[in-house]
């Protein structure tokens, strides 16, 4: 089938490449014109495991290929919109002005005579598909909500296995008939049982936002849990466990630590809530707030143990930060934890050096100001202070014995709980993490 796909970010770039591989050709539709240069080029503006091979392997097959030029779109059976739907600079609810630039430019190239699907995977507030699929209506087209549940890391793993595929459609004829033409874009991924829900327009734009809102307070939840273990001298890693068990639980996203961030949980998490304070059911989603806030105390917390460990050291004291993606496999910066951490450390007075392995590039576009290492035991030279913020492998893994030969001083905060404290502190260390002993 021809495909296009309509912003080509994160999103956009990696199911456009993945439907190019599935035997589909595919355009890919951005503004950003160094970004399609690059994508073009088979160079991804981003990281993501297993993405780069896929990209050029599209490439090289001749169906996929990349245009700033919405009019490259005409034509196609199936229109993907996968632009971005940022926190609103004024306030905490989404920012829609680039799914109504998509849409407006869809609608000058659509033909009535072309019964073209358009398909939307951007996240975006209850409400705002109707209004859309009136608009498309108008132009020829036919609207279906098709929410992505990407995770960064798992992305292309996530777009050609998802756990499940959900439709937001119209109800009669036209709806279902826009449905049959995506079950043939899908065709592999139903053939193989994936399961493929029919719903309202409605309940397909809140999925993905109450997906993200409950995992966002499951992790809040443990944080909450942490703070107490801290004034009890309780194990929070431990209780984690324990709670874990419960097969009505389970433990994935029972990790105290910094807390989360990223480009879904926190932006989805708000505008959730502002969507529902519009609706008059603000307080429906109170709790929802409070989860914001505890994951803010969380990277407050981490900045005071810096504060606690050196004093009035802190002056010109080098610490070691570990971490700037927001988690692991990305080059996210994105409401990092580690880069704010970062920030408020070094406005403390202290030498801040972070370490990435593939993050430092974004990093120094961001925040110049920043002073960077490349290699591990770089930043931990002569450091008076280690800070594990993000959980790559290299860092979870680091001896402590040979980190011990080379800083300044035996001080580690553990910010994602995922150190072993006693062989820490057998090395001569001073270990601090949240929550546990």
């Amino acid at each position: 089938m021809r495909l296009s796909v309509i912003g080509c970010g994160y999103l956009g770039a990696v199911h456009a490449a993945c439907m190019a591989d599935l035997g589909h050709y595919v355009v890919g539709v951005d503004v950003d014109p160094r970004r399609v240069e690059a994508l073009s080029a088979g160079q991804p503006p981003f990281h993501e495991p297993g993405y780069t091979n896929l990209l050029r392997r599209a490439l090289d097959s001749g169906r996929l290929e990349f245009s700033t030029d919405i009019s490259a779109a005409k034509g196609a059976e199936v229109h993907f919109v996968c632009v971005g739907t940022p926190q609103a600079a004024d306030g905490p609810g989404a920012d829609l002005t680039y799914i109504h630039q998509a849409f407006t430019g869809l609608a000058q190239v659509l033909e009535p005579s072309d019964e073209a699907v358009v398909v939307g995977k951007s996240t975006v507030p209850v409400g705002t598909a109707v209004g859309l699929a009136l608009e498309m209506e108008q132009a020829g087209g036919r609207l279906i909500w098709n929410p992505e549940f990407l995770r960064e890391g798992y992305a292309v793993r996530d777009t050609l296995t998802p756990d499940r595929i959900v439709y937001g459609i119209r109800g009669g004829p036209d709806g279902e008939g826009a449905a049959a033409v995506l079950d043939d874009v899908y065709r592999d991924q139903l053939r193989r049982g994936i399961p493929r829900i029919t719903t309202d327009f409605a309940t397909a734009e809140l999925v993905k936002v109450s997906a993200n809102a409950f995992l966002a307070t499951k992790i809040s939840f443990i944080n909450a849990v942490a703070e107490i273990c801290e004034v009890t001298g309780a194990n929070v890693s431990e209780l984690a466990r324990l709670i874990g068990l419960d097969e009505r639980i389970g433990k994935k996203f029972l990790q105290a630590g910094v807390g989360f961030g990223g480009g879904c949980l926190p932006k989805d998490l708000r505008a959730f809530a502002a969507r529902a304070e519009e609706l008059g059911r603000g307080e429906s989603v109170r709790l929802f707030h409070e989860v914001d806030k505890i994951n803010q105390r969380r990277r407050d917390r981490v900045v005071h143990l810096v504060h606690e460990v050196l004093g009035d050291k802190i002056t010109g004291a080098k610490v070691a930060i570990l971490g700037a993606a927001f988690k692991p496999h990305s080059d996210d910066l994105r409401d990092s934890p580690a880069v704010e951490v970062a920030l408020r450390v070094q406005a403390l007075g202290a030498r801040v050096v972070v370490t990435d392995p593939v993050a430092l590039d974004k990093l120094a576009a961001l925040h110049p100001n920043l002073e960077r290492a490349k290699t591990l035991p770089d930043a931990m030279t002569d450091a008076d202070l280690i800070v594990l913020v993000t959980e790559w492998r290299e860092y979870v893994t680091i001896d402590p014995h040979d980190a011990g030969a080379i800083v300044r001083a035996r001080n580690v905060i553990d910010g994602r709980n995922v150190l072993n404290p006693s062989q820490w502190r057998e090395a001569g260390w001073a270990y601090y993490g949240l929550g546990r002993c």
